[in-house]
Order: structure tokens, then C-alpha cells, then sequence
């Protein structure tokens, strides 16, 4: 230490230096029922559902889909339909979709197979906040019920939800690992000296004269900490003590796979996934069931292979609650039309009756 370093002042050894933001491995105990839990950040342990809790499907279970009538879309609708789309774009004019004259109106089969697998999934992760003599539920009133025997409220089915509960007896109060229980740690910008040294000069003079800055001393009062040499504590905001608990969170989400042949070449399937269809069969219950007889067999693999691979995702980490698939008719017609001797097509689709056109008669030009 030189003397210009001695002039700044000297800092309290009682304050200690910043310790770690997050309690370091060993810091907690273990809690029955909980001991996944290794410390440090990031540890956020995954609890997979007992089997009990998880439903078992039935052997050689199938569903049956009754028929469906493919929907028509007559020229009046698929003309207002191309005027709608025309007006959306302008540079094109409305003229030809007023005056072409139609070819044919060819609908096309399409159907969508949704599979929706509502989840429950419980983690749980250490946590803390400043204890001020608040009621600590510590090991002392019982032990801490496992994370699956937790009540919670469900939330509305199918809608995503996450809430978090404090585990039932897994509190108890420490000195606070970042100041050791001091309230207070040193600062590190003037490592506690509560100054720091003039930048602007040398020893208070600058230019031959006294420094205007530091008032010719030499130093100035450490900004960070207004010159007190220390800060209160960030992690116990001075409390001195912690108070630790386990956090459980439970999460609920919806979990959709979504399937459309691609039998039409000329139309972006991508289109699909911004309209609606006629939901003709809905199957809803815990577990479902592959469906089987569907004129379309794609359909009935895809339904297989989607429900196999949900009950392996997700019965593995997390509680199935409800399934539910769905098969809707998403409406599409090839409209064939001419306009001054030349041939064009358009597709209507969804119920929504959207246009997708690859080419247009004329466009609009601004002079």
C-alpha cells in the first residue's frame, strides 16, 4: 500500500467482503421427500408422477368416426370471396373478379387431425426472502407432504396455467449467506474506504494548481456508497437473516399436434394453419383411442402414431389429466374461371371462405 493509497482512509475488516447471490452447495438441509435438490442456482428438480397417477391405457381400444359430406362453395361465394381478397390488395383492380366468367368449382377433401393431451408437471426449487420475525412452518410441525400429494386447485382444462405454493414445513432461517449475517457488505468500488481517489489531478494538485474537483485533498467521496464504505446487504436488504423454504411449481399445459394430408400441390398447407374447419368428431377422455374405419387411412395411422407418441412423451415427467382429438373438415374449393381468353384459378378456404391466388388478371399501375 503506498501513502497516496493510506490517504484515501481505511476500511472496517468487520464488514465482510459480497459472498455468492445464491445460497453455495451444502448451504441447506435436505427435506424428506425433496432430495433432489444439490443448491446453487439452477437447480430446479423435475418429479415424475407416481404411477397411480398416471391413467394406463386399454389393450386393443379403438375409436369409430361417423361419415361426413364434403361442404360446396357456390360462384356467389367464391366471387364475393375474390372481391374480399382483391380489396386487400391494392394493386390489383376488382374488375376481373367482377366480370370472369367460372369453369368449374372443384372442392377438395381435406381433413385435419388435432391431439390435444392436457399435463400437470411439478418441479420445485429452494428459495428465500428477508426474515423479519415473520411465522417460520419449519420440520418441527411435520413432515413435508411429497410433491404429489400437494393440493391444488386445477385450473379451466386446456388452458396453460403455471402457480407456485410453499412446501408445508421445509422453512427454517439462516444467517444470510452474502454479508454473513452482517446486514452489510463492503463496498467494491471503493473497497470500503468510503473514498477514492481524484482522477482529475495528483495529490490535489492539477496544472500547478489546486484541483478544483476533489478541492485539492485528493480523494472524493465514493459515489456508490456515500461514502459510508459499505452497502446494505442486496440479499437480506439488512434483515442479517434469511429465511429458506422450498417452492413447488406446478405447471398445466396444453400440448397440440396438429396433422393435414398434403394432398393439394398447388396450395401452401401453411395456409391451413390460420383458418378454421368444421370439428365434426370430437373423442375426449383421459386416455383416447387410435381411430380405426376412417375413409381416409392417413388419418388413422397418423392417429395411432400421435397418441403412442404423447403417452411416451409425457406420462414419463408429467401427470395426463385429459386427451381429447379432433377431426375437422377444413373447406377448399379449386374455383377454374377465364377472363379475356386466358385461364386462371383461385382456392377458397376455411370457413372463414380466405382466397389463396398464385396469379391474378391484372394489376393496377400508379401513374
Amino acid at each position: 500500500m503506498n501513502d497516496q493509497d493510506e490517504d484515501l482512509g481505511a476500511f472496517d475488516p468487520n464488514i465482510p467482503e459480497e459472498g455468492p447471490t445464491a445460497p453455495p452447495p451444502g448451504w441447506l438441509d435436505d427435506v424428506h421427500g425433496y432430495q433432489g435438490h444439490k443448491g446453487g442456482e439452477g437447480d430446479n428438480p423435475l418429479y415424475p408422477p407416481p404411477p397411480a397417477y398416471n391413467p394406463q391405457p386399454e389393450l386393443n381400444r379403438n375409436t369409430v368416426v361417423p361419415d361426413v359430406r364434403v361442404p360446396t362453395v357456390s360462384e356467389d361465394v367464391a366471387r364475393e370471396a375474390l372481391l374480399k381478397f382483391v380489396e386487400s390488395k391494392w394493386r390489383y383492380s376488382s374488375k376481373p373478379a367482377r366480370n370472369l366468367t367460372f369453369k368449374e368449382l372443384r372442392p377438395v377433401t381435406v381433413y385435419r387431425y388435432r391431439l390435444e393431451t392436457y399435463t400437470e408437471t411439478r418441479t420445485s426449487a429452494w428459495q428465500f426472502e428477508s426474515y423479519n420475525g415473520q411465522p417460520v412452518d419449519g420440520p418441527q410441525f411435520g413432515m413435508s407432504p411429497p410433491p404429489w400429494d400437494i393440493p391444488m386447485s386445477l385450473p379451466q382444462r386446456y388452458t396453460d396455467s403455471v402457480q407456485k405454493v410453499r412446501v408445508p414445513h421445509s422453512s427454517f432461517v439462516k444467517p444470510c449467506h452474502k454479508c454473513n449475517g452482517c446486514g452489510r457488505t463492503r463496498c467494491t468500488h471503493c473497497f470500503g474506504r468510503g473514498q477514492k481517489r481524484c482522477t482529475r489531478c495528483y495529490r490535489g494538485r492539477h496544472n500547478n494548481k489546486r484541483c478544483v474537483t476533489c478541492h485539492g485533498r485528493g480523494r472524493r467521496r465514493c459515489i456508490s456508497c456515500h461514502g459510508q464504505g459499505y452497502k446494505t446487504c442486496t440479499v437480506c436488504h439488512g434483515s442479517q437473516s434469511l429465511l429458506h423454504f422450498i417452492q413447488l411449481t406446478v405447471t398445466w399445459k396444453n400440448d397440440i399436434s396438429d396433422f393435414i394430408p398434403d394432398r393439394q400441390p398447388d396450395f401452401p398447407d401453411k395456409k391451413f394453419e390460420k383458418v378454421t374447419g368444421d370439428p365434426f368428431f370430437v373423442d375426449e377422455s383421459i386416455l383416447v383411442y387410435p381411430i380405426q374405419g376412417f375413409p381416409d387411412q392417413e388419418i388413422c395411422d397418423v392417429s395411432t402414431k400421435l397418441i403412442n407418441e404423447h403417452l411416451n412423451r409425457f406420462s414419463t415427467t408429467s401427470r395426463i389429466l385429459q386427451q381429447r382429438q379432433t377431426i375437422e373438415l377444413v373447406p377448399l374449393t379449386h374455383a377454374y374461371y377465364t377472363y379475356s381468353g386466358k385461364d386462371y384459378s383461385f382456392f377458397v378456404y376455411g370457413v372463414e371462405n380466405k382466397v389463396f391466388a398464385a396469379k391474378y388478371p391484372t394489376a393496377c399501375s400508379i401513374l
